[in-house]
């Protein structure tokens, strides 16, 4: 076929644009916050083979631009409509998006909640470092939020 006209029908380009986006969108859902915002080499890996490997799903054997763009537009109208529905429904919100995880309180670490979220001390430590922190005793709160960095509140901000 040409180089505009796919070689499958619009129809199933847009299904399989949507099942994609969906299957992405729970996994990415599940593998946690720490993934999210933690990522190392191995997880780039992991993303780009990701990518590769539904990229036929996606497109099927159509190699039009046609086919490419048709995909493409599907996905960001399924983005933003994800989005909007997160934004206008709280109860979507709590079920797209992860809610922030209290890791430290007053110079405490809660041990249950680094391991739901998989993270180390050594992982949490080093977390702290970046914001200056060398004593937990300086922390009033810390928090994995949802797009896995660390938050955190200390006492002398708390005072001041």
């Amino acid at each position: 076929m040409g180089i505009l006209i796919p070689d499958i029908s619009i129809a199933e380009k847009v299904v399989r644009s949507v099942v994609v986006y969906g299957f992405l969108l729970i996994a990415f859902r599940l593998s946690g916050k720490r993934q999210l915002g933690q990522m190392t080499p191995f997880d780039l890996v992991v993303l780009l083979i990701i990518s590769n490997v539904v990229q036929n799903a996606v497109i099927g054997n159509d190699n039009s631009l046609g086919g490419g763009l048709i995909g493409a537009t599907t996905i960001l109208l399924v983005n933003g409509a994800v989005a909007y529905v997160g934004f206008r429904f709280p109860r979507a919100d709590r079920v797209l998006e992860h809610s922030p995880t209290l890791l430290v309180r007053n110079g405490r670490i809660i041990r249950a909640n680094l391991r739901r979220e998989a993270l180390t001390r050594r992982d949490l430590r080093g977390a702290l470092r970046h914001h200056g922190i060398i004593s937990l005793r300086e922390i009033r709160y810390a928090f994995l939020e949802e797009d896995g960095h660390v938050s955190v509140v200390t006492r002398r901000s708390t005072n001041e």
